[in-house]
């Protein structure tokens, strides 16, 4: 593959746990980072730290794909339907500002993208989107026990009541941007 293709997306939409496992299934996806952006404390935060609610970090993923294959208006067509973009500073019994929905754009373009594809989606909901479109500052990986959470801990009981359920919604939904699966 031409690495002259790989681009960058960094999205929030609630636990990172979630929103990292969607991904892990979209065809095109060829690494995804768990981690925090958006805040304003100094230094590499920790997850316990960004719990606080304190450094004003949202939890994050950052996702590196193949744009020959998927394109930035297609991930955020998948991450706006794979999470709640219209609650505010929470995803189910995930509450706080950490939990925000929100993309940080990497360059115009993106935000560009970014902004039509939340205007184009608020007839799909009933409520208003909240989801918030902000330009990246300083990216932080999360701690190791935090990446590839779902595929480590499916019979986790957050990850089987919460995580199980989005991917049965993903597969009836995006069918069609899906990993194959070899037999």
């Amino acid at each position: 593959m031409d690495n002259k293709s790989l681009e960058i997306a960094t999205i929030g939409g609630g636990c990172f746990w979630c929103v990292e496992a969607v991904f892990q299934q979209i065809n095109g996806i060829e690494k995804i980072i768990s981690g925090y952006t958006g805040g304003i404390a100094p230094g590499k935060p920790t997850y316990r730290e960004v719990c606080s609610g304190l450094t004003g970090h949202a939890e994050v993923i950052q996702v590196s794909f193949d744009a020959e294959v998927i394109s930035f208006r297609d991930i955020l067509e998948v991450f706006m339907t794979s999470h709640d973009p219209t609650t505010l500073n929470r995803q189910g019994g995930d509450v706080g500002t950490q939990y925000r929905s929100v993309i940080y754009y990497h360059n115009e373009k993106q935000k560009e993208v970014s902004e039509l594809v939340l205007k184009e989606m608020t007839s799909y909901f009933e409520d208003p989107i909240v989801t918030e479109i902000s330009p990246l500052g300083v990216f932080y990986d999360a701690e190791e026990y935090h990446q590839d959470y779902y595929a480590n801990n499916k019979s986790q009981g957050y990850c089987s009541a919460v995580i199980t359920p989005k991917l049965a919604k993903l597969r009836k939904m995006h069918a069609s941007k899906l990993r194959k699966v070899s037999s």
